[in-house]
Formats: C-alpha cells, structure tokens, sequence
C-alpha cells in the first residue's frame, strides 16, 4: 500500500520561507512517477503547483509560483521536496503531494486527476 507522507508546513512572515517535503513508501522506486504539489484553499478546487517528472527530471510550475518556489527530488529517498521563497498572503493554502502511477504526458501533468496517490496535507500559513 503506498503511503506518502507530507512534512515542514507552518506559520511564516510575508518574504519568508518553508520547505516542504513528500516521502513516499510502499512500492520499491517511484523513479517513473511524476512528483507533485497542489494547493487548496477553503471553498476552492485544488490547484496545481509544481510537479517534477520522474522521466528526465524536469519541472514545471504554475504561472503563480515561478522564481519563487522550487520542486526537486531524492529518488534514493523517495522523497519530493518543495522550497517555497519570498512568501505571499496568497500561498496560504492546504499543500498536497500527489504522486503518478507512470509517467504522464505533458497535458496532464497540471490535472490532479491523473495523480494517484495522495499525501493528508501540511498546513502553509503565511501573515502580513
């Protein structure tokens, strides 16, 4: 049964930073898996953040997020990470990891949809 579980969540400043991380367990490797963050906000869908692919290494990000956070990941460790830099009042959010069966295809990848195996979520709080 594959479990992730999410981590470094919390209450930060405006311009401040968190990391976040994802480790993934119950399947040997999730080396072909694609590795992503969602945000929620109460009385909204999720939104996608950042995924980085399991085929290659590259990331993408939402329009909201670039030059300001960064995805990475540890294959070795399972693990996908999250850096999220110069903090804003409108990154305060839910933040999920979602993690792909397979490699998606480039359409896909901002699609919750096609992520299978999700985290509980770690609470980012960011103040004035």
């Amino acid at each position: 049964q594959v479990q992730l579980v999410e981590s470094g969540g919390g209450l930060v400043q405006a311009g401040g930073s968190l990391r976040l991380s994802c480790t993934a367990s119950g399947r040997t490797s999730f080396r072909v898996s694609d590795m992503a963050w969602f945000r929620q906000v109460p009385g909204k869908e999720r939104a996608f953040v950042a995924v980085v692919r399991g085929s290659g290494g590259s990331s993408v990000y939402a329009d909201s997020v670039k030059g300001r956070f960064t995805i990475s990941r540890d294959n070795a460790k399972n693990t996908v990470y999250l850096q999220m830099n110069s903090l804003e009042p409108e990154d305060t959010a839910v933040y999920y990891c979602g993690v792909s069966n397979n490699s998606l295809i480039l359409g896909r990848l901002g699609d919750g949809e096609n992520y299978v195996y999700w985290g509980q979520g770690t609470q980012v709080a960011v103040s004035t």
